[in-house]
C-alpha cells in the first residue's frame, strides 16, 4: 500500500487568489512571486496556471532556467540579481530581468562588453536594510546605469516593505514617503507592495505589485487567516490514521515522554511527520482535522508519524482521512502553534510526498 501522506494542490484556488490581487490592485501589473518552488506549491505548475501574470519573480538562475525550459514566456525577474560576472551572458540569453542592489553588480555591468542590454530593476533600501542602495546614493547609481551600454535605458525602481503585515505600524508610511522622495525626478515603473501591502496599504500599489503568500491562499497580515481576505488555500497536507491505541491514565506518549495521558484514552497514529515537512516544534494542542472533526496533536512529532488525541473524535477508525492544514484547518493557525510562520511550513514540504493536482 502506498504511504497515505500527500499534498493536494488546488489550481482553481490559485487562480481565484490571483483574481483577488487584480481586484485589489486594478491599476497595477502583477509580478507573481514563485521563488522557492512557488513556496512549496511547484514552480512550473504554478507559473503555467498563472497565464495572466505580467511577470514572475524568482530568487536565482536555476529557478529562472527551469521556467524557461518549461516554456514560460513572461518576463522573469531575478530578485537577488546576478551573483557573478559569468552569469550575465546566461541572463541575457534567457531574456531575464534582474534586480541591481549593490555596487559590485553595477561595476559588472559597466565592465561588460555584452551586445545585449540587460533589463534592470534598481532596488532602493527604504528601511528593510537587507538589499538595496542607500537613498542618498540612488540618483548617482541611476545615472551610472543610464549611461551604461550594457543596460536597457528603461530602468525600473523598487523597494521592499519591512512591516506591512502590521496594519497599525507606522513603518510602511515612512518607507513609502522615503521611496517616493528618493525616486523624484527618476523615470521608470515602480514596485513597492508585497502581499501585505496589496491587502492593507493601497498607497503602495504603484505600477507593479508583487504578491507571494496571498497567491497561495495564506494571509500575510497578523492575526488573520485567508478567509478574512477572500483568499482560498491552495495547498492541503493530508494523510490517514494508520492505527488507534488505547492508552492508560498516566502513561506517556511520544519521544521524550513529555505528554502524559490524563485519563484512559484513545490515541491515533497519523502517517505524517517532520520528514514530510510538518513542523517538529509543533506543540501538544496543535489542531488537526480527523474525519472532518477537530482533534489535537499530543507528544512530540516524529519523523514519519504524529500522535493525536481522539477523545473529541467519536467513531473514528483506522484509515480515516486526516488534514494537517488546508481548507478545513488554516496553515496560519498551525504555524502559530509551532511558533513559526506559514512560509516556513509550505516551503518545507518534502519531495517524497505524493502530489495530487486538482484543477
Amino acid at each position: 500500500m502506498t504511504r497515505p501522506a500527500q499534498v493536494v494542490i488546488n489550481l482553481s484556488a490559485l487562480r481565484h487568489n490571483f483574481s483577488r490581487v487584480r481586484s485589489l490592485a486594478p491599476h497595477s501589473k502583477i509580478m507573481a512571486i514563485v521563488k522557492t518552488d512557488a513556496y512549496g506549491h511547484g514552480l512550473v505548475r504554478v507559473a503555467r496556471a498563472l497565464v495572466d501574470a505580467d511577470a514572475f519573480g524568482v530568487a536565482c538562475m536555476d529557478e529562472a532556467m527551469e521556467m524557461r525550459v518549461a516554456g514560460i514566456v513572461q518576463p522573469i525577474i531575478l530578485l537577488e540579481g546576478l551573483y557573478s560576472a559569468e552569469e550575465l551572458s546566461e541572463i541575457n540569453h534567457l531574456e531575464l530581468d534582474m534586480v541591481v542592489h549593490h555596487e559590485d553588480q553595477v561595476r559588472i555591468l559597466e565592465q561588460s562588453n555584452s551586445k545585449t542590454a540587460a533589463k534592470i530593476w534598481l532596488k532602493i533600501d527604504s528601511g528593510m536594510h537587507r538589499l538595496g542602495f542607500d537613498p542618498v546614493d540612488v540618483k548617482k547609481i541611476w545615472k551610472r546605469l543610464k549611461s551604461c551600454a550594457a543596460v536597457d535605458p528603461d530602468i525600473r525602481l523598487m523597494t521592499h516593505l519591512a512591516d506591512a503585515s502590521d496594519p497599525a505600524s507606522p513603518m510602511t508610511t515612512t518607507q513609502l514617503a522615503l521611496f517616493n522622495q528618493t525616486c523624484t525626478g527618476l523615470e521608470g515603473d515602480r514596485s513597492i507592495a508585497n502581499s501585505a501591502g496589496i491587502l492593507a496599504w493601497p498607497d503602495t500599489h504603484a505600477d507593479f505589485v508583487r504578491p507571494g503568500l496571498m497567491l497561495y491562499g495564506i494571509s500575510p497580515l497578523e492575526n488573520s487567516i485567508a478567509a478574512d481576505h477572500d483568499l482560498v488555500p491552495v495547498m492541503s497536507l493530508q494523510s490517514r490514521l494508520i492505527t488507534i491505541k488505547h492508552i492508560k491514565k498516566g502513561q506517556s506518549v511520544g519521544y521524550g515522554a513529555e505528554w502524559y495521558c490524563p485519563e484512559d484514552m484513545p490515541v491515533g497514529i497519523v502517517a505524517a511527520g517532520y520528514g514530510d515537512g510538518f513542523p517538529r516544534h509543533a506543540k501538544s494542542g496543535t489542531p488537526i482535522i480527523i474525519n472532518g472533526k477537530r482533534g489535537q496533536i499530543i507528544g512530540n512529532p516524529s519523523m514519519d508519524m504524529l500522535t493525536v488525541d481522539l477523545r473529541n473524535v467519536p467513531e473514528v477508525k483506522t484509515g480515516d482521512p486526516v488534514e494537517l492544514w488546508g481548507k478545513l484547518l488554516p496553515v496560519e493557525e498551525v504555524a502559530r502553534h509551532a511558533d513559526t510562520i506559514p512560509y516556513e511550513l509550505t516551503c518545507a514540504i518534502h519531495k517524497r510526498l505524493k502530489i495530487i493536482v486538482d484543477d
